[in-house]
């Protein structure tokens, strides 16, 4: 996201929920296309490699019914992601109570001309993966927000529920830990 974007996101959005508020239901389908996408990638990264389209309108419903709750202090997106976290913790939590495994998906096979390429990206990848796996939860949270999603401190501790400060010290801690990682 540029600054000019990130500067005209939340004019749009207001003026988006105010249509919405007032019974436009246009304006929920122009919300929708413009978070989507953000949300998924989002979705992905905090490791939710299945339902990530279910995960995702269920973060719409839960935000367009409570969207009159919506405080304008923060991005709209700032918000969805709040409610995406909330919503994967809560299924994470109900999950560990059926005692469910959780398949992980371990990414396609390298096919095509340009195999060596993919294989490289892909080991590439897997290492950077690794060294993620090996944050704390906080840490992977905050250092995804900040590197992947280019989130303010400001809004990954609202997003997180935690301070500036410790969203600072947690991605600090973060970056150190992958480099070092990295680096072996």
């Amino acid at each position: 996201m540029t600054h000019a974007e990130s500067r005209e996101e939340p004019t749009v959005d207001s003026t988006l929920i105010a249509r919405w508020l007032a019974g436009d239901e246009r304006a929920a389908t122009e919300i929708v296309e413009r978070h989507a996408d953000a949300l998924a990638r989002f979705a992905g990264r905090l490791g939710v490699t299945q339902d990530v389209d279910e995960l995702v309108q269920d973060t719409f419903i839960r935000a367009f019914g409570a969207m009159d709750q919506f405080r304008s202090d923060s991005s709209l997106r700032t918000w969805l992601f709040t409610i995406e976290r909330r919503l994967v913790i809560d299924r994470r939590r109900a999950s560990a109570r059926r005692r469910q495994e959780v398949e992980i998906d371990d990414g396609q096979a390298a096919t095509g001309y340009n195999a060596l390429d993919t294989l490289v990206a892909d080991e590439a990848a897997q290492r950077v993966n690794d060294a993620l796996g090996r944050l704390t939860r906080l840490q992977r949270d905050v250092f995804t927000l900040r590197v992947q999603e280019g989130r303010s401190y400001r809004d990954i501790a609202e997003i997180l529920d935690t301070t500036e400060g410790s969203a600072r010290v947690h991605y600090h801690n973060a970056m150190r830990a992958v480099k070092e990682f990295l680096d072996d």
